[in-house]
């Protein structure tokens, strides 16, 4: 069994749409990777729908699914993706896994997406947390988005000094190598801080009804932590970052997608390095970022091909008057997955060219992080 190019995926699924391991399988298997596959939960659909059918994986199901793959000798696998798992007793038992596959492959390259919450709402268990808090050692690489670093590291993501902060606990702390924050809003504080090439895209722009662009952005993140004889200055880690056009609407399974791809395209050891100022973890995460991209804006014309009464707006207020004009609205708004397999393919070519990630130059070395470094050391 070729181990190398062999992921284990351990996250949700849906009968129908591009959420969990339906968003991650395909992504994989195009870019050359054997999937096995393991269902947190059985659904008819994403809880987007605000209706759904199906069962969760609990803990007892969820260990004799693994053990049926121990006894077979199946768990031999280079790579690990876990994401959505619903409760506690199913995520010490992902955990577990986890140790053990760490433990046999120390060079296994374990992609967490501690898949918690979003926008201030946490939707697994609250017993979880913790959980993942001492799960993030085990990890290569972490996807959380802004609020899930903020569950992991109780620090607000709001100034650079705090950005400083969150990372300094979970590469120093935690012990996690690579961390890419999925999805950062850009206060004002922020934005001066970053580097001038990013700044101007920053800027809220007109666009036209037709576009599929709401008119500003999010960041995305990426720090890989430097060997302790390379950190000087109170410098930690390698800092990229680079700006996401935001998509009009509302689109489920995007951050499925993008740890997948991230997962994809990171290297493994014997492979050569990129050209400087990339790192492994800024090129993955580059690639990964165009090809999201290039399948939304695709999704996004698809919808925009429908008849006005098949895509309504999001409009909360008008979606708890009528559950079925949010059932349509979600249905219409499923991943162009399939239909987008070129992005995948070749990302940055059949997309928008999105996706590039600047080297944060001078990140650690600002007095805002100087003050950051003495406040987590105790100073």
């Amino acid at each position: 069994m070729d181990t190398h190019n062999r992921v284990l995926s351990i996250q949700s699924h849906v009968c129908s749409g591009y959420v969990g391991n339906r968003a991650a399988t395909f992504p994989l298997q195009l870019l050359g990777y054997d999937v096995d596959v393991v269902n947190t939960v059985q659904f008819s659909n994403h809880s987007g729908y605000g209706r759904l059918k199906g069962t969760r994986t609990d803990a007892d199901q969820l260990g004799s699914i693994l053990l049926g793959l121990e006894e077979n000798g199946l768990l031999r696998m280079g790579r690990l993706l876990t994401g959505y798992v619903p409760g506690a007793a199913a995520l010490m038992v992902v955990a577990d896994l986890a140790r053990k596959l760490r433990a046999r492959n120390p060079e296994l390259i374990y992609l967490l997406d501690p898949v918690m919450g979003d926008d201030n709402k946490i939707y697994v268990a609250p017993e979880c947390v913790p959980i993942y808090k001492d799960l993030l050692d085990c990890a290569t690489i972490i996807t959380p988005n802004w609020f899930e670093v903020e569950l992991l590291t109780g620090v607000k993501l709001d100034s650079p000094a705090a950005i400083q902060e969150a990372l300094r606990i979970l590469h120093v702390q935690h012990g996690v190598p690579h961390v890419v924050i999925s999805s950062l809003l850009p206060t004002p504080e922020i934005s001066a801080s970053l580097p001038p090439s990013t700044r101007g895209d920053l800027q809220p722009n007109g666009v036209s009804s037709s576009s599929p662009y709401a008119g500003d952005t999010q960041l995305v993140v990426c720090s890989s932590l430097l060997p302790e004889a390379e950190r000087s200055g109170g410098s930690v880690s390698i800092v990229h970052v680079g700006n996401v056009k935001r998509i009009r609407g509302y689109f489920s399974g995007v951050g499925d997608l993008f740890s997948a791809l991230v997962l994809a395209h990171f290297p493994s050891p014997s492979d050569p390095p990129p050209q400087e100022p990339d790192t492994p973890l800024s090129r993955a995460t580059a690639l990964a970022t165009s090809s999201v991209q290039g399948i939304l804006v695709s999704t996004h014309h698809y919808v925009q091909s429908l008849p006005e009464a098949e895509r309504p707006e999001t409009d909360q207020e008008l979606d708890l008057k009528d559950a079925e004009r949010r059932v349509m609205r979600m249905r219409a708004r499923e991943l162009r997955l399939i239909q987008g397999k070129d992005y995948i393919l070749n990302p940055g070519q059949e997309g928008k060219g999105e996706g590039r990630m600047i080297r944060w130059d001078g990140f650690w070395n600002s007095e805002e992080g100087e003050r950051a470094g003495r406040f987590s050391q105790g100073g």
